[in-house]
């Protein structure tokens, strides 16, 4: 199993994008369902569903591109991972919401939404282990500290206000999960990263970590 998730050999890592990327729109879709609040982005989305009367996957998909026009000033170059990220993420969102039904009582909406923010780190850890390229939000979020010369906490925290606002008022549910997805994401998917023997700082993209050195866990900044 180690072999699987360590493995250099490009359609093992092509499957392993594929399969973080169907998780994590499934994740997406449990956390929607819970209806206590999402993270910022998918507020946003959910905002502009609700007022186009297009598909939450779709909307998904059309921020993505548009995240994605935003690199051209910034000099960022997208990977196969990047452009699979863009459009498969809301393909399986719009999948995972057609089939997922929506929770009603709160001990539910809590379960579906704690299931949903754990898989989607588990996801997280999966795609980014294959080393094909960042997602589109991680690469404004780079692509802008590079340029402004920002510290990450600066510039991902005011990008998340942004869209989470922008969410809110176009009628995306902003709520507790909300609040418990910005605390938990970096946490979980640190812990996933450690589990899945990702190392961020290999010069091979999904190289196995060495799991003697690591330090104690401490929140990751993350999308």
């Amino acid at each position: 199993m180690a072999l699987f998730f360590t493995s250099q050999n490009l359609p093992l890592r092509v499957f392993r994008l594929f399969l973080g990327l169907a998780l994590y729109g499934v994740a997406i879709s449990l956390m929607i369902r819970g209806n206590i609040g999402a993270s910022p982005w998918d507020v946003f989305a959910q905002g502009l569903s609700r007022t186009t009367a297009m598909s939450f996957g779709l909307c998904t998909i059309i921020i993505s591109g548009v995240v994605l026009l935003l690199w051209i000033p910034l000099k960022q170059w997208p990977g196969f991972g990047t452009i699979a990220n863009a459009v498969l993420v809301g393909v399986f969102a719009d999948v995972g919401l057609a089939l997922i039904p929506q929770a009603h009582h709160l001990g539910l909406q809590i379960l579906s939404f704690s299931g949903g923010l754990f898989t989607l780190a588990f996801a997280t850890a999966l795609y980014i282990g294959a080393g094909l390229g960042p997602g589109p939000r991680d690469g404004l979020m780079t692509g802008l500290v590079r340029v402004t010369g920002r510290p990450v906490w600066l510039i991902r925290t005011a990008i998340e206000l942004s869209v989470v606002v922008v969410g809110f008022f176009l009628g995306g549910v902003v709520g507790a999960g909300t609040a418990a997805f910005a605390l938990g994401v970096g946490p979980l998917t640190q812990l996933t990263l450690r589990w899945l023997h990702v190392d961020l700082h290999a010069k091979r993209p999904g190289a196995m970590l060495d799991v003697s050195s690591l330090e104690p866990i401490r929140p990751l900044t993350q999308n």
